[in-house]
């Protein structure tokens, strides 16, 4: 492949917060499952424990990691099964930059049915329990459709530039609007407009 890639991507774990004492520990959660998509290869990929040196080899050579919440939930969780940091990624988070410009956080399932129309299958518990309950098929059905929901959400805002932030408790929404082009153009050592 003559470019680097672009990978959106999304994890699942095997244990919650509630399981490890809290938020202060994140380290201690387990993934069970990552899975991805690569704009190089248009395909969605699945990596499991197994699978763990491919998804960091994979990380490595991507020009831009792209997800929802993975500057606080994925990447501190991948670590400890990477001999790199993984804050070391030039990445892109969407909820943080809706959080810089717009002042708050939103959920992903909330801002998929505003912008897309569809919305998230499961939430995180349930995805721990498919695990615990060996239910690898619907997890991983899971995981990819976050994972297909995130890049909607990335190519929506690349293309139009904004996404409608539902506001709690009404039916209205906002407008928030974003420029991801100069961290794309700078991850892919480009001068020209994506």
């Amino acid at each position: 492949m003559n470019s680097k890639d672009i990978l959106v991507i999304d994890i699942e774990t095997k244990n919650t917060f509630f399981d490890v004492g809290g938020q202060d520990n994140i380290k201690d959660l387990n993934m069970s499952l990552t899975c991805l998509y690569s704009y190089n290869r248009n395909e969605y990929m699945s990596f499991w424990e197994k699978d763990m040196a491919e998804l960091g080899k994979m990380m490595q050579e991507a020009a831009l990691i792209i997800g929802f919440s993975i500057n606080r939930f994925d990447l501190p969780v991948l670590d400890k099964y990477f001999d790199f940091n993984t804050k070391a990624l030039k990445r892109i988070d969407l909820l943080e930059e809706i959080e810089v410009v717009y002042g708050r956080r939103i959920g992903l399932d909330l801002l998929a049915v505003q912008n897309l129309g569809v919305g998230k299958t499961h939430n995180g518990l349930e995805a721990v329990k498919f695990w615990n309950e060996g239910n690898l098929k619907e997890l991983e059905d899971y995981c990819r459709n976050d994972v297909k929901v995130t890049k909607d959400l990335y190519d929506l805002v690349k293309t139009q530039g904004f996404l409608m932030v539902p506001q709690r408790g009404t039916d209205e929404a906002v407008k928030v609007s974003f420029d991801l082009g100069p961290k794309i153009r700078e991850a892919l050592n480009e001068n020209t407009l994506f």
